[in-house]
């Protein structure tokens, strides 16, 4: 994430006794909302990644199989 990006007010719709309960306890709601549409968007972006290429690595997976590790007589343990 961006620290330095500019922010953009948005609506959104939360639970309210959620937001009770994060204004008790002093959390920046805004902030705490950035940072878990961050995640999200992470943990999508990576999910994404490897649907697109699973061939590419189940390819790969059955090769090491097959063949063992490239250059495993060169590992130190």
């Amino acid at each position: 994430m961006r620290k330095s990006a500019v922010r953009r007010a948005t609506n959104l719709s939360i639970d309210p006794h959620l937001m009770e309960e994060a204004k008790a306890l002093s959390i920046n709601a805004s902030r705490a909302a950035e940072e878990g549409i961050a995640r999200a968007v992470s943990e999508e972006k990576s999910r994404r990644w490897k649907e697109e290429n699973r061939e590419a690595i189940d390819s790969w997976n059955k090769w090491v199989e097959e063949n063992g590790l490239p250059l495993a007589k060169y590992r130190m343990f």
